[in-house]
């Protein structure tokens, strides 16, 4: 039985463009997300374009116990994963002291929690088969402070150095962990994050097609971290030598809208 691959946030954006490219491979898919009807439809799509089996499992990350649901609904079917593709997330714009604090926590739930949570599912298994691959989606935004998006920022930090410790331990082991930093890309995030008026996204944005791409390719190749495009790479290169004072206000005037 070939190795299923496991995508979250696959309604949309960068885990749509994630499952195509796993389909397009003959790799059976289980597609995550909220919204059941996009799933269903993107289902058909794949199935009928590549003739792979894909399973749809609706389900919201914000909730504590949903990665539990998804675990134990993988081991229902009988599926074997060999590839976990940590995608779902979304940001918050503004002050936060003005912020809604339910929702900040939300982003935590989703962006952290829940990634760890599946990470820790699905790990175990793949060690002991001596084969898999973990891509989680990291940013950019990880590698400095992001005044008026301070939470979402500190997210990425979290999931850029948790998968890089976590590639070094899986050394020799057969399956590697691989974090996706892109830059402004043009999904859903923008809008539901209302960064889509903010310099950042005004100086351009990278297709979700490219960076899918570039993500997949690194993920395959089993290189720790892969930073998508060359603005970007330029960019997370200069923050290691600027002033911290420098870092923090030219973020803040980036992501004001």
């Amino acid at each position: 039985m070939t190795d299923a691959a496991l995508v979250t946030g696959a309604s949309a954006g960068l885990g749509l463009e994630y499952a195509r490219l796993f389909a397009a491979r003959k790799i059976p898919l289980v597609l995550v997300a909220r919204r059941r009807d996009r799933l269903e439809a993107l289902a058909a799509e794949l199935e009928r374009d590549h003739g792979v089996t894909v399973h749809v499992l609706a389900e919201d990350l914000e909730d504590a116990l949903a990665p539990a649901r998804i675990a134990a609904a993988v081991e229902h079917r009988g599926l074997t994963l060999g590839y976990l593709v940590n995608n779902a997330g979304f940001g918050t714009s503004g002050p936060f002291a003005a912020s809604d604090p339910a929702r900040e926590l939300a982003m935590v739930q989703v962006n952290i929690a829940a990634l760890v949570a599946l990470t820790h599912a699905f790990l175990p298994g793949m060690v002991a088969r001596r084969r898999g691959c973990i891509l989680n989606l990291g940013s950019t935004a990880g590698f400095q402070p992001g005044p008026f998006m301070a939470v979402y920022y500190a997210s990425k930090a979290f999931v850029n150095s948790f998968t890089e410790a976590l590639s070094y331990e899986l050394r020799g082991t057969g399956v590697t962990a691989t974090v996706s930093c892109p830059g402004a890309t043009a999904t859903e995030f923008s809008l539901v994050a209302g960064t889509d008026r903010s310099r950042l996204f005004r100086l351009g944005a990278m297709s979700s097609a490219d960076v899918a791409r570039d993500g997949f390719a690194a993920m395959l190749a089993g290189t720790p971290l892969a930073v998508h495009g060359f603005k970007n790479k330029v960019t997370s290169m200069s923050v290691r030598f600027a002033p911290r004072s420098w870092i923090r206000a030219i973020a803040a005037r980036l992501n004001r809208s």
